[in-house]
């Protein structure tokens, strides 16, 4: 057992039950329940294979999709030899996890809330629609590039308003831009919480404090430890001093953190 700022962090041996392997690496990653009753959408997790060897110490941090009694979800896109390995689980295989950790969003009830996603920024939200206590309350804009059927988009749209919105050549990225920018301004009197790579979420930051609209921002980090030892994802607060994402964030109030 780990503490962390007066937290417990549970570490868990999970038996792996299965995986789903879309289009362009995409991949759904499921194991077995870990217990996480105090889970908020937004955590993550870091997951170490039992059998890796010396050459993959460090474990790989994934947020967490999503979690119920029975199993908990990773989704995720292979980019590298640890990525690829955990795709090689087999049944019964067992990994070892160190979570729920950081921060989570928010979740007020019957708040008009914006979730804007990026990519890969859409693993989180999946749990938070199916845990949000009044979903209708919600609203979700995904921008994505790689096709539609990569991403669990099709189960969350079922269950809230959604638009994705495909960028298929460089050229429609500043229309996305202007479209991104548009909807953090409507959202005014709510509540944006996004997930995405940074560029994107620079573009939400400077609309939020352009238009005083209240946005949480989930950053993505390189990470070794994941319970802010080792320094490795280090970003700067708003007053300019350097925090690490793992134990401040990974979720930041948008003036909360500097991009």
């Amino acid at each position: 057992m780990v503490v962390r700022n007066c937290r417990e962090v549970k570490v868990r041996e999970l038996r792996f039950l299965g995986v789903w392997e879309g289009p362009s690496d995409f991949v759904e990653l499921t194991l077995e329940n870990p217990g996480w009753e105090g889970y908020r959408p937004g955590q993550f997790a870091m997951l170490r294979p039992k059998h890796w060897g010396l050459e993959l110490s460090w474990g790989r941090p994934f947020s967490i999709s999503r979690a119920d009694e029975e199993s908990v979800t990773f989704f995720f896109q292979v980019v590298g030899r640890g990525t690829e390995r955990l795709t090689r689980l087999l049944p019964g295989d067992e990994v070892i996890v160190w979570g729920p950790l950081g921060n989570g969003f928010s979740a007020p009830e019957e708040t008009p809330t914006l979730l804007l996603a990026g990519g890969m920024g859409i693993a989180p939200f999946r749990g938070y629609i199916e845990r949000h206590p009044t979903p209708e309350f919600l609203r979700l804009v995904f921008a994505h590039r790689a096709g539609i059927d990569s991403y669990p988009y099709q189960m969350m749209k079922d269950k809230v308003r959604a638009e994705a919105i495909h960028e298929k050549t460089p050229d429609d990225l500043p229309t996305i831009i202007e479209r991104i920018e548009a909807e953090v301004a409507g959202a005014h009197g709510g509540l944006v919480l996004a997930c995405g790579p940074l560029p994107f979420l620079k573009t939400i930051q400077q609309a939020a404090k352009l238009h005083q609209v209240r946005a949480e921002l989930s950053l993505e980090r390189s990470m070794a430890c994941g319970v802010g030892a080792c320094l490795g994802c280090v970003c700067k607060d708003g007053q300019d001093k350097h925090v690490q994402v793992c134990a401040r964030g990974p979720v930041f109030k948008a003036d909360d953190v500097h991009l």
